[in-house]
């Protein structure tokens, strides 16, 4: 009699075999693999509940997946636990995973990507405004003075140019982008995965690692409601003393102009663009491009 196909809920501390089972990390496997957080929870709750009355430290397959329509109902049970056989390859895969999010200012990229390096573990999660800070302490407004303003700033120190806007803010990307590439080749060569998120991420001028090397993925959001991509200012205006709503809104037909530009270049280079209307959802769609970069990493390492 042929013995029942297990799973391992995961990651159980180092992910061996007897290490005692966790429901933060399953939990956070299932969000990674796209079921909200609460649900993700209450699913582990009640794989860790079963494991105990039968003194387990794995789980049948099948009984996974009875638990999980159970809790989650047919449709998104079924699909859960198949999202998590994906999550588990990507696991098994061995290679870095590395996320670029770009869009323009206010459209809830550093809100994402933390959302994303929970879901996948990921402790290494920086932005491109913290390159161009550190370029700044090295190069002054003389030297390179694109770097000294905000992105929909950058155009003033080019009066001159047919579309100061798009150029200042495309010199500004050009330059950051030299500290950017140093930072994310530090962290393929060590092989740790990375979040890295920016407005400076602009389609065309960031190159991702090949598939057999890492699990990268590259995309933009975007707010097309701009009564919505308002109130984003509102709530970072809430969060920092440092950075005044004011400041956003004088500018904000600029911004909104950049975003037009960057998710041009978007649909120009194939780079999937993601309407953040609500961030677990984006995040959630972001993660699934991770699993399918994933099978495309298997499928040229096989």
């Amino acid at each position: 009699m042929n013995e029942p196909r297990r799973i391992m809920p995961l990651p159980l501390g180092g992910g061996e075999l007897g290490l005692p089972y966790s429901r933060g990390l399953m939990a956070r496997s299932l969000m990674a693999a796209g079921v909200a957080g609460h649900r993700a929870y209450a699913l582990a709750s009640r794989v860790g509940d079963e494991l105990i009355e039968r003194g387990l430290i794995e789980i049948e397959v099948e009984r996974l997946e009875a638990l999980a329509v159970d809790v989650l109902g047919e449709e998104e049970g079924h699909e859960s636990i198949k999202r998590l056989r994906r999550y588990q390859e990507l696991r098994e895969l061995d290679l870095p995973i590395m996320v670029f999010i770009g869009g323009a200012t206010g459209t809830g990229k550093s809100t994402v990507a933390s959302e994303l390096a929970y879901r996948f573990g990921i402790t290494r999660v920086t932005s491109t405004d913290f390159v161009r800070q550190t370029m700044r302490a090295f190069f002054s407004r003389a030297f390179m003075p694109s770097i000294h303003q905000s992105s929909f700033e950058a155009g003033d120190v080019y009066p001159d140019a047919d579309d100061p806007l798009a150029f200042g803010f495309l010199q500004q990307a050009r330059n950051v982008l030299v500290g950017v590439s140093a930072s994310s080749d530090r962290a393929f060569e060590e092989g740790w995965s990375l979040v890295l998120e920016g407005v400076h991420l602009v389609p065309g001028m960031v190159e991702l690692p090949r598939p057999e090397l890492a699990v990268s993925v590259f995309v933009v959001l975007s707010i097309e409601d701009e009564e919505e991509h308002l109130r984003h200012f509102h709530f970072r205006d809430e969060d920092s003393s440092e950075r005044p709503e004011s400041r956003y809104l004088e500018r904000f037909a600029d911004i909104r102009r950049l975003q037009e530009h960057v998710v041009a270049r978007a649909h120009r280079e194939g780079v999937p663009v993601i309407e953040n209307e609500n961030a677990d959802k984006a995040a959630r769609t972001v993660a699934d491009l991770v699993l399918d970069a994933a099978e495309q990493s298997r499928t040229v390492t096989r």
